[in-house]
């Protein structure tokens, strides 16, 4: 079992390629994927996110790519000859405006030139996608595999927290069936206490045994408490097993609650109702936590 929590990040370089990637991955009724890559990267969006949709089932993750190309055929870097020649033409009547000397142009001013503004461009080759793609995919494997590792680890932490809580449910399961029982006899001795206040001396058992038996119809939660014992042995399975159990978890939650529900308003037993307001409050700590459960 795995919680949805996770996080890695991992940079590789490879052949004067820098790749980084970090992922960050949080609960989320579906999988629902957020990507940032850098312009260049575009084209590898879909890549990425079907590698991700395959080792992921559920939760909002968080990518962040950045990348770096630094081989030296990664740029290129033009000049501008005719800005050039025109910067120039510029010096050479400047200087003939402020009367220096009208000798043709020194060594030295062609490092001004070409600092000035356009003169050289450095363009960015297109990227061999084939080899970035190598890459992201390599980088993105060893991010996943720290995400996996952390899920993993939340998950046995949230698995123990899933058990006691359900053992916890179990157990007043258990104090209810006891109880169960034992609620028409008292609703009976009840009824006849009640008759002997009020001085009726002639009672009538058929009566009385009716009266009895209605009331144990009415309050019977036999079947409640056999489905609440259905349902925590499949939430026991279900914790056992891997892959995404965080949908099944969440619907066997809700039906434990809906049991409880139901033998609350049935039983008609103070002590019945204190152990089903605590089972509720169990559930409730169930509930919580599933929805941190892939």
């Amino acid at each position: 079992m795995r919680s949805m929590t996770g996080y890695g990040r991992r940079q590789i370089s490879l052949d004067g390629r820098e790749m980084t990637v970090e992922i960050k991955t949080v609960n989320h009724r579906f999988l629902d994927i957020s990507c940032r890559l850098p312009r260049a990267l575009s084209f590898a969006e879909d890549a990425l996110r079907k590698q991700i949709s395959s080792s992921l089932c559920r939760g909002h993750a968080d990518v962040n790519v950045t990348y770096q190309n630094l081989r030296q055929d990664a740029r290129e870097v033009r000049l501008d000859e005719g800005l050039a020649l025109q910067y120039k033409e510029a010096l050479l009547n400047a200087r003939q405006l402020l009367r220096k000397e009208k000798s043709s142009i020194r060594d030295e001013n062609v490092d001004w030139i070409v600092a000035q503004p356009d003169v050289l461009t450095v363009t960015v080759k297109e990227e061999d996608q084939e080899a970035v793609l190598a890459l992201l995919s390599q980088t993105l494997e060893e991010a996943l595999r720290d995400v996996i590792a952390m899920r993993d680890r939340e998950g046995a932490a949230l698995k123990n927290d899933l058990t006691f809580h359900l053992d916890e449910v179990a157990r007043l399961r258990s104090e209810i069936a006891a109880l169960a029982p034992e609620v028409p006899l008292l609703y009976r001795d009840k009824l006849q206490s009640r008759i002997q206040e009020l001085g009726v001396s002639a009672l009538d058992e058929q009566r009385l045994a009716q009266e009895v038996a209605l009331m144990a119809d009415k309050c019977a939660v036999d079947e409640e408490l056999s489905r609440l014992e259905s349902h925590i042995k499949q939430m026991r399975e279900a914790l056992e097993g891997n892959g995404e159990t965080g949908r099944r978890l969440d619907f066997l939650t809700q039906e434990l609650n809906r049991e409880v529900n139901t033998i609350g308003s049935k039983a008609s037993d103070a002590r019945i109702t204190k152990l089903v307001v605590t089972a509720k409050s169990e559930i409730e700590k169930l509930r919580e936590q599933v929805q941190n459960v892939e």
